[in-house]
Order: C-alpha cells, then structure tokens, then sequence
C-alpha cells in the first residue's frame, strides 16, 4: 500500500520529472530520502566484477524503493535508475520519520510492505536455487502473474528478454532458448514477440 502522495506532499516532499536513465542512487551512497514513484518506474540493480547486471527490482507508480537503510542507517545496497520517463516523489530522511511519528497507519502501512518485500526477496531466493533454467523462468513467471492478476487466463509479462535474464540470474541467451522451448511446449504463448503466461 503506497503512502498517500498527498500526505507526503503536506510534508514538503519533492516531486521531479525525471528522463529515462536518470540514477537516483547509487550503490553504497548514504541514505537520505524516502523515494516513491508516482509515475513511470524505477530499476534497483547490483553490477557484478564482470558487469553483468542483477535485478534487486522492479517499481512502478505507487511503489517505494530504497527505503530499508533509512531504518538501520546503512549506505543503499544497490543502484537505482529510472527505466521510463518518471515522476518521482521524494522526502528527506528527517522529515520522513517524523511524518511516520504523526500518521501512525502509515508506520503499520510500511510494516505490511516491508513484510511483502521480505517475502518476495525469500520467493527470488528460491528461485535463484532452482537448478534448471525452465524451472527458474516458470517459478518467476508464476509468481509475477499471482501477484499482478487475480484472473486463471494468461497475462501479458511485461519484461524484455534481457529484464528475463537479469531477473532470474540467466544469460540472455538461455532466456530465449528457454522460453522458446516453453512456448513449443505450450506452457507459454508467444506472440509478436509478447511472453503470455
């Protein structure tokens, strides 16, 4: 559940548009805002030594990124960066907590998130573990498909190949041979180059 965006407004924060590959953050930097899409969508990534990307995140309007270290005063654990054009709200870190001390529904509205994202951080986990590429692609998929839809139908999967990849820890390569395997065992529709789960 996001925070009401009027809330925080009357609370002095920022709103920026912000172009497409804009770094908000970067990896290790200390942490000192509380950010929230209001539209667009932001991407939190680690680069390995090989520069070879891995997705922490992905965070569309309504959604909150960033904000752990703010509670245990640690630098970001990853990069973040604007994937579209975006708005992007965004409130110091003081003012943040003192918003929370005044709204204490919103302190029990964070606690859910917070619950959420640990659980989806365990599911990645347990997917990363998955030994075969098909499996690793068809936990993710139906996980994404559980949280974004509430219908038994197949769903558009809004992810690039190369997103695929990154968000399951795959080459590119295995991604499309993966899914061009699914797809011929019909356990997921391509069309015009659209994945359908």
């Amino acid at each position: 559940m996001p925070i009401d965006p009027n809330i925080l407004m009357a609370y002095g924060a920022a709103v920026n548009k912000v172009k497409k590959n804009t770094i908000l953050f970067h990896q290790d930097e200390t942490a000192r805002f509380y950010y929230q899409v209001l539209e667009g969508q932001v991407k939190t990534y680690n680069l390995n030594p090989n520069s070879k990307e891995f997705v922490q995140g992905i965070f569309n309007a309504g959604d909150s990124f960033g904000e752990p270290p703010l509670f245990i005063r640690e630098p970001y654990a990853a990069n973040a960066i604007t994937t579209r054009d975006s708005i992007i709200i965004k409130l110091s870190k003081d003012t943040f907590f003192h918003m929370l001390e005044d709204h204490p529904t919103v302190q029990r509205s964070l606690l859910a998130m917070f619950a959420q994202k640990m659980y989806d951080k365990s599911i990645s986990a347990r997917m990363l573990n998955n030994q075969t590429p098909e499996e690793r692609i068809m936990d993710f998929l139906a996980y994404y498909k559980k949280k974004k839809s509430g219908t038994a139908g197949k769903i558009i999967i809004p992810y690039t190949r190369q997103e695929l990849a990154n968000l399951t820890g795959l080459r590119i390569e295995t991604v499309i041979r993966t899914l061009r395997k699914l797809n011929e065992n019909q356990k997921v529709d391509i069309v015009n180059h659209k994945v359908y789960f």
